[in-house]
């Protein structure tokens, strides 16, 4: 017996002192990793590569894009382009807007027509919730300026000062008949109205500027509460210890080989759990997209670093100009369940091998030949109406869904309603007609399929061995 409880005592104690190590260590390795960064951009010229782009990244340096490289918001409004957006969050989190600059560069409009007769207007989208965005709306902030030509590459911040954002874009206002991109600045609390524009920074003579963002520094770094870096023939570094107060001139970049010839677009971001902050350049005059630069002091030029090429990777698509933001591991969840990298697939016909399902005007019909090709481009998310149902999201307009109206399909955009899920749902079932095809019962009136039927889409119930042939298709690439 004593032998026994020896051994009982022997095991009780090794089993505490398992339980007490585990209880040590598991803050250590249950601690969650930092939320990671998301960057808005767009990444070229012509009409797609204008338009508002995400990417993803958990340390800040290597980035992966979202919604397999595709666009995620598309602009309907002015010039139907857009370029150089921010991201802006409000001080609570409840509500978030992106603005940009209202501009199709190669689709419509060249670059001489931009710099003197350009729109005066950004584009802004809104949000409560960084993934369900409103329709675009255009904001005039430009039309007020005296012989104001375009307005480019906004930005924003909120001010304490003034409990409003400090908005800020430039305008060309030429100057001895050439031109002249000077910084102007109005007060906003919603991005629908402003006060009337005001002049925020302007250079000597002839030289313009175009790009600046400001960063806002913690106390105990540097000698100022707000650093901005503009593009002005070199990147140029200022500091103030207020939004709309008197700025200080730092220095520039130029001591570690950068000026404003050879990079633009200045992002920056800060390093999670770090005194490590990332200045982003876009290398426009070698057509390369961003880089990064770091520093721990933003207001010290000389404490920047260039980065080795293999220190970071910038994703599949080229990044141009935009806005970082650091996640909070709410926003994250919701980013990435939002746009995962699902494939861009295509619905061919059955019995019309030659045609494929395709959005024109909004209609959704069956065509051969399809031109542009992205409009017969569909992600098969995950259903709007829950798990075990798909919904079509159209490629090239982003956030927009094949739904059925009275039996009729239409390219629509999500308007958040339970309604509008349960008509953009469907199950995916073996085919009709091939069961090594498909066909998609609707959610919300299972004894019917999507059909063609006179070559447009309908939800019809299928009873003939046409109906069955109408009702398949097959997913491809």
């Amino acid at each position: 017996m004593r032998t026994l409880l020896s051994r009982l005592a022997a095991i009780l104690v090794a089993a505490c002192l398992l339980l007490t190590g585990q209880a040590l260590a598991a803050p250590e390795r249950a601690a969650a990793a930092d939320p990671g960064y998301l960057m808005v951009h767009f990444t070229g010229e012509g009409a797609a590569n204008q338009q508002m782009y995400l990417s993803h990244s958990t340390d800040g340096l290597h980035w992966n894009d979202l919604n397999g490289g595709g666009m995620v918001l598309r602009s309907t409004v002015g010039t139907k382009g857009v370029r150089d957006p921010a991201l802006v969050r409000s001080p609570d989190g409840s509500k978030y807007w992106i603005i940009a600059t209202d501009l199709c560069i190669s689709c419509g409009q060249d670059w001489n027509a931009a710099i003197n007769n350009g729109s005066r207007n950004l584009v802004v989208w809104e949000s409560t919730d960084l993934v369900t965005w409103s329709d675009p709306w255009l904001l005039n902030v430009a039309g007020a300026i005296p012989d104001g030509r375009n307005a480019w590459a906004p930005e924003a911040i909120w001010n304490p000062a003034t409990n409003d954002y400090v908005l800020y874009w430039a305008t060309n206002v030429p100057l001895d008949g050439k031109t002249k991109h000077r910084i102007f600045y109005a007060r906003t609390s919603n991005f629908r109205t402003i006060t009337t524009p005001q002049l925020y920074i302007d250079r000597p003579g002839t030289q313009e500027i175009i790009d600046t963002q400001i960063i806002e520094v913690p106390s105990g770094v540097g000698n100022y509460r707000y650093v901005r870096a503009s593009g002005d023939g070199q990147i140029t570094l200022e500091g103030s210890n207020s939004v709309l107060g008197t700025w200080t001139k730092l220095g520039d970049l130029s001591g570690i080989g950068l000026t404003g010839s050879m990079v633009e677009g200045p992002m920056w971001m800060k390093f999670n759990g770090q005194n490590k902050w990332g200045l982003y350049l876009d290398q426009y005059a070698t057509n390369r997209g961003y880089m990064p630069v770091t520093t721990t002091d933003p207001s010290n030029p000389a404490s920047y670093q260039q980065l080795a090429s293999t220190s970071y990777n910038m994703g599949g698509t080229k990044k141009r100009h935009g806005w970082i933001l650091n996640m909070t591991a709410a926003e994250e969840s919701r980013v990435l369940a939002r746009w995962p990298n699902t494939a861009a697939q295509r619905l061919q016909s059955f019995n019309f091998q030659d045609r494929y399902v395709r959005h024109t005007d909004f209609d959704v019909r069956i065509d051969p030949d399809v031109s542009p090709v992205e409009d017969s481009r569909f992600r098969l998310r995950t259903g709007l109406a829950g798990t075990g149902t798909v919904s079509f999201e159209s490629v090239n307009m982003p956030g927009y869904f094949l739904r059925h109206t009275n039996y009729d399909f239409q390219l629509v955009r999500n308007d958040g309603s339970s309604q509008f899920a349960a008509d953009a749902s469907f199950r995916q079932v073996a085919g009709l007609a091939d069961s090594t095809w498909s066909s998609f019962q609707s959610y919300n009136y299972p004894d019917r399929y999507i059909r063609h039927y006179a070559y447009y889409l309908k939800l019809d119930p299928i009873t003939t061995a046409t109906g069955r042939s109408d009702a398949t298709f097959r997913v491809t690439n």
